[in-house]
């Protein structure tokens, strides 16, 4: 999305997945996205519902991928659990997709930022966000990602390396 002119990071299961090795967990099934609100804005009056061409090492040839951002995108509020994906990149090919969900800053709460998912941040743990690598591709990480894995999976989930079902 960085093309576009969206800054947007990993985060959630996708986070956790490039904590122990860079790449996408063998049970998880997408990957999840944030971008900030205005960002989400930017993104559907100027690119819902269009087309575009990714070319990786893994796809010389091209991949095509549609955005599709849901009207629902425009409530911040975690009352609709129907809604809580604001976005999604959609594989023309396969039907795989990355989620993409916004990130609202809380009024009245300076400093804290929240999304539709009911998952609260510090501002401070988003931002400055880092430049590293998931599945041999650059993308961007959570400023204090260690604790923001903590929150949402518990401390064990970065040292334990056997997965129960």
């Amino acid at each position: 999305m960085a093309d576009l002119g969206a800054e947007t990071w990993i985060i959630h299961g996708t986070l956790m997945g490039w904590w122990w090795n860079r790449k996408i967990m063998p049970w998880d099934s997408d990957i999840d996205v944030h971008v900030a609100a205005d960002t989400m804005e930017f993104l559907a009056n100027y690119y819902n519902m269009t087309i575009h061409t990714v070319r990786t090492t893994h796809a010389p040839q091209g991949k095509n991928y549609m955005l599709e951002v849901n009207p629902k995108y425009v409530d911040p509020s975690p009352e609709d659990r129907l809604n809580t994906i604001d976005a999604r990149w959609i594989d023309m090919l396969s039907g795989v997709f990355i989620d993409v969900t916004a990130v609202h800053r809380k009024p009245k709460h300076p400093g804290v930022m929240f999304c539709k998912d009911a998952h609260k941040y510090r501002e401070a743990d988003l931002f400055p966000l880092r430049d590293s690598v998931f599945e041999g591709q650059p993308v961007k990480i959570p400023y204090n990602y260690a604790e923001l894995l903590q929150e949402e999976y518990g401390r064990v989930s970065l040292t334990r390396t056997r997965f129960a079902e």
